[in-house]
């Protein structure tokens, strides 16, 4: 993996680029076939015999392909990562999982409050089969630097596990070329979920970390000045106020 490197502000951000990495193809890595009766992912940690090529990134095995960038989003004050998204050409795919009842999904309700909340804002939601099941095609109102109105498009996707919620927001190209979109759907279905065994509440953020080469990458590049453009932009990780690769302009 690449090197992650750490930016002094309210959120810091780690950032890295898959120098090594394998492709992730369509469906799970080889060698690494589900054991559960479901033929795609994502998959429940239960459901695989090995890592494959993947980063871990605690509660997310994430896979990797080459040129894929990840820029994780720590919380200064707690250290505690907070989301993670993988940007490859144009397109952003943010991921983040969560807990969920024994009982049933979460997915149907989460994307109803989605809709709710971005149709307050002024956006516009439309509820459709996707690939992954039912998922939103967003349009959110923003402004282009030159203070122009415009939307910016965003798909909403996401999966209910075994006591966990895998959600996803593809922006950028993503959002509205199929093909772009291709790649990094290819990586949120051969995500792995870790769900731990301790009781949490429904929508507790299952715990992201850091792989351990970057830890201590970053721990030694801890009082080094570094420059001025090591870092890249520090992205949002709520979808609903994040800007986007591409707009329109109304």
């Amino acid at each position: 993996m690449g090197l992650f490197r750490r930016k002094a502000s309210t959120k810091a951000t780690e950032s890295a680029a898959a120098d090594e990495a394998t492709p992730a193809p369509d469906r799970a890595p080889a060698g690494d076939e589900p054991t559960g009766p479901s033929g795609r992912g994502p998959y429940d940690s239960s459901q695989v015999t090995a890592m494959g090529p993947r980063v871990d990134l605690g509660a997310v095995w994430l896979p990797v392909l080459p040129g894929l960038q990840l820029r994780m989003e720590v919380d200064k004050k707690s250290q505690k990562v907070t989301g993670v998204a993988a940007t490859l050409q144009g397109s952003v795919l943010q991921v983040q999982a969560f807990a969920a009842p024994k009982t049933g999904g979460i997915w149907d309700e989460v994307r109803e409050e989605i809709g709710a909340s971005l149709t307050k804002q002024g956006g516009t939601v439309d509820d459709v089969p996707g690939t992954f099941g039912r998922e939103l095609m967003a349009r959110i109102p923003a402004k282009t630097p030159e203070g122009k109105q415009a939307v910016r498009p965003a798909r909403f996707i996401g999966h209910d596990g075994p006591r966990w919620f895998l959600r996803g927001v593809l922006s950028g190209r993503a959002a509205v070329d199929p093909e772009a979109a291709k790649p990094l759907e290819s990586v949120f279905a051969n995500i792995v979920v870790v769900r731990d065994a301790s009781p949490r509440p429904p929508r507790d953020l299952l715990t992201l970390t850091l792989p351990q080469q970057a830890r201590k990458d970053a721990a030694g590049a801890e009082g080094a000045d570094a420059p001025a453009d090591a870092t890249p932009e520090t992205p949002s990780f709520d979808p609903l106020t994040r800007g986007p690769e591409i707009t329109e302009i109304r």
